[in-house]
Formats: structure tokens, sequence, C-alpha cells
């Protein structure tokens, strides 16, 4: 029987959304405001989830207080009032949309979680505006 445990968390980070290859104009059409040159910035929520079975011994499908951690130390503490595009490598040739970021996230945190366990990234750029991604 799998479970799924989830842990929220938030970070406060600003981007712009372009293509260098593309002119002005063109990343305006596509990004619109996401586009500033100036940059701009989103409150970030973030749920990490991992599915998995039950272990027998601890009841746990993992250690809350390791997610927690796991989360804070390499999702929070990296990404948190940051500049996407200037201070983060992965973001220096990506474009960091929230699909992006979701998946950056997850890859982040893949290495440290049980390989039989599951991960799902759920990240709301707005409270209206969501992506999810399973790998």
């Amino acid at each position: 029987m799998k479970v799924k445990v989830s842990r929220k968390a938030h970070f406060n980070a600003a981007h712009r959304l372009y293509r260098k290859d593309w002119d002005n104009a063109k990343n305006a059409e596509v990004f619109g405001k996401c586009n500033n040159p100036n940059f701009h910035g989103h409150n970030y929520e973030l749920v990490v989830s991992v599915y998995g079975e039950i272990d027998p011994e601890t009841g746990f499908v993992m250690d809350m207080k390791v997610l927690k951690n796991l989360i804070k130390l390499h999702i929070e503490d990296a990404l948190d009032h940051k500049n996407l595009n200037i201070e983060i490598a992965a973001f220096k040739e990506v474009n960091p949309t929230a699909e992006n970021i979701a998946v950056f996230i997850w890859n982040t945190l893949r290495p440290f979680i049980d390989k039989e366990k599951d991960l799902e990234v759920v990240l709301y750029e707005t409270p209206r505006n969501y992506v999810t991604f399973c790998g």
C-alpha cells in the first residue's frame, strides 16, 4: 500500500522570462510583463510529496523532519530572495519558468530521496498558477 506524505515550503525569487536569441519585440510578444528587463518577483509556494510504502518499523513513508531539512537546505536557502537568472547557475541558460523551476527542484531533491519512493513537486507561482512535476 503506497501512501503520500507532503511538506509545504515557501520562497521569494525574482526572474525575467526571455530568450537571448529573440529580439525585444518577440520576447515582449511571447512573455509579456514577465519579460521586464528589470525583472519581477513571486512569492512561490512549494509542496514536495513523497509516495511509498510505509516502513513497518517506523510507521513513516519518510521522516518528515528529514524532508523538511532537505527542502530548507537545498531549495529555500538556495533560491530564497535570489534573482534566478543572475544568481542560480542552472538558470543562466534555462528560462526560469515555473515549469523549469519545478524540474530544477525535483532534480535537486531526487538524489536525497530513497529510490524506492516516488517524488512529486508542486510549485505555485501565484495562487492561481501552478505546475506539477513527477519525474
